[in-house]
């Protein structure tokens, strides 16, 4: 396989790996693409996942690449709470929830971190769409869900503050509702306490 025959099998792929190459090539020899890699016509994102150099990668691309060298994973936590600007500014790296072990790939492109829940609570994402292909994105109430889930030290009034969420925006975008029952699959009384402390910190401050 020449590089201009990678490009043209890989076109529509905003990440491949190796395995997508050899299932076009079954006696593709791996050493080239480390030729073309430093030849400058592609970059390694991960261990066995690669980009074409002169693709621009916006957020979206991202997305798609955190979907795919980590699966089953779905962007929530910070990621997906700045996508739906529920927190004020941007957030450094992709984060995203997912079954198996924690783990962060610093990379080039962006800092990759995931985190582990339980097989019973990868639950409440969907497909969005906004690149080339969609993305497994947590809905608002999951993303809000995961993140005090997994982060237990927020407890507190003035913890729940300094996150400066909206609260008039939380309330027109989030339903409540829909966190209750969400809410219920966790099982933890703990966790149900501080999501109702940071629901009502929102309404006095919203």
């Amino acid at each position: 396989m020449t590089y201009n025959q990678l490009c043209g099998a890989m076109k529509d792929f905003t990440v491949f790996s190796v395995r997508d190459v050899l299932r076009v090539d079954p006696a593709f020899h791996r050493r080239r693409l480390n030729e073309w890699q430093d030849k400058g016509y592609i970059r390694k994102v991960v261990k066995g996942f690669y980009v074409f150099a002169d693709r621009a990668l916006d957020e979206w691309a991202l997305f798609e690449i955190a979907n795919r060298i980590y699966k089953p994973s779905y962007i929530s936590l910070e990621s997906a709470l700045a996508h739906y600007q529920l927190i004020p500014e941007s957030v450094f790296g992709v984060t995203s929830v997912s079954t198996r072990r924690s783990y962060r790939f610093p990379s080039g492109l962006a800092d990759f971190r995931f985190r582990t829940v339980k097989p019973q609570l990868y639950f409440g994402y969907r497909i969005e769409t906004g690149g080339a292909r969609g993305v497994k994105m947590a809905r608002p109430e999951k993303a809000i869900l995961d993140f005090l889930y997994l982060n237990p030290r927020l407890r507190s009034e003035a913890d729940f503050e300094s996150l400066r969420i909206d609260g008039s925006r939380f309330f027109r975008l989030v339903d409540c509702e829909e966190i209750g029952r969400e809410l219920a699959r966790f099982g933890q009384k703990t966790l149900t306490a501080r999501v109702e402390r940071f629901l009502a910190c929102l309404r006095r401050g919203g």
